[in-house]
């Protein structure tokens, strides 16, 4: 658990140069008991542009690494000796691995095992107080346990029933994770979170993709007739209830951690384009709803997700900050305002700068 007083708490955390990972690490460095590692192999989706404002923070650290090199995580872990593992890094969009699902197992499962035996190694290494203050939370996603009908709620002892590449692939992963803790004793957390939106999500997921091809004037694709349903979580609430499970969790267990926010996908595209022409009306003043187009549904799209989250807010007094509306209202006008962070991506400057990190 977090101590009090002026003792520092290291944290490494995997996967932080993306939308996540950087909400998170920007959370974690307000408190100025924390000192930050981050890890990040920078594929496409990791952007070290999210993280600009930490420059020359004497807290915080960055590690261009892939979490599937063995020898260079144990001398990372080995150097930095953490206090907490914050376990984010992986392959994440659903479409990606439908076409390419090689990098998710090995990202997601090799690299997920890499990480839990380099953890072991140095939690083997700890004794007393140290000991006892270690602890590692891997994150994880409620696609784990498949497809909902109308009613219903994913809680965390829901059987899994993954449907996708992606998704199974995180399905193995929070399974390795459990079974290091029953087996080595290793103090592990698991959370499954609901769909996230918010500040600096790769654009390529819906909320981004509706925004960016709204103002764009393109047509705003919506899978089959747009009747999925998520439970949306502002990215900003999700960072917020990991650091709340790292710092109070009881280890060993699994918590949820959803928005209350069940929407269709339909109403979530016209809420977007109806907060759009509040705050950034077309010039020819028609609605941005008329770019709505309809497009054939993927393969394996399951049909509903929706979270209990009772656990965390009955034992560690968590709920979401954001309502139905004003987490989306924050992200329209994040974007609206960071257009050079998304057009850096979008123009293709973004690969070229990735190929020379790599």
């Amino acid at each position: 658990m977090e101590t009090g007083g002026n003792c520092i708490v290291k944290i490494l955390v995997t996967g932080g140069c993306g939308f996540i990972g950087s909400n998170l690490v920007r959370h974690l460095l307000e408190s100025p008991e924390h000192e930050v590692l981050n890890i990040d192999k920078l594929t496409y989706a990791g952007n070290p542009r999210s993280l600009n404002d930490l420059e020359g923070n004497s807290r915080y650290e960055f590690s261009q690494t892939d979490i599937c090199d063995a020898s260079a995580i144990t001398e990372i872990i080995g150097r930095f000796t953490p206090d907490w593992i914050m376990h984010l890094a992986a392959e994440s969009h659903v479409d990606r691995s439908i076409d390419g699902p090689g990098e998710f197992v090995q990202t997601n499962v090799v690299g997920t095992f890499t990480l839990l035996q380099a953890a072991r190694t140095h939690f083997e290494t700890l004794s007393g107080e140290a000991k006892e203050r270690f602890r590692f939370l891997h994150v994880s996603t409620d696609e784990v346990y498949g497809s909902l009908g109308v009613e219903g709620l994913f809680s965390e002892s829901t059987p899994y029933d993954p449907h996708s590449p992606y998704s199974a692939s995180k399905a193995a992963s929070d399974h390795l994770a459990r079974a290091w803790a029953d087996t080595y004793g290793l103090p592990v957390l698991v959370t499954n979170c609901s769909n996230n939106y918010g500040p600096f999500q790769f654009p390529e997921k819906l909320i981004p993709v509706v925004i960016l091809k709204a103002l764009r004037g393109e047509p705003i694709p919506v899978y089959g007739k747009g009747e999925n349903i998520r439970d949306w979580l502002y990215v900003g609430d999700h960072a917020e209830a990991l650091h709340l499970v790292m710092a109070k969790g009881k280890t060993g267990k699994t918590y949820n951690i959803g928005g209350n926010n069940e929407r269709q996908n339909i109403d979530i595209v016209r809420l977007l384009c109806s907060l759009l022409d509040d705050l950034h009306p077309r010039e020819d003043s028609k609605g941005y709803a008329e770019q709505i187009t309809f497009v054939t549904d993927r393969p394996g799209h399951d049909l509903r997700y929706a979270i209990d989250a009772s656990k965390i807010k009955k034992e560690l007094n968590w709920s979401p900050k954001q309502d139905h509306t004003s987490g989306f209202r924050k992200t329209v006008q994040w974007y609206l305002d960071n257009e050079d962070w998304t057009n850096n991506i979008l123009s293709g400057d973004y690969q070229l700068e990735r190929l020379g990190n790599s």
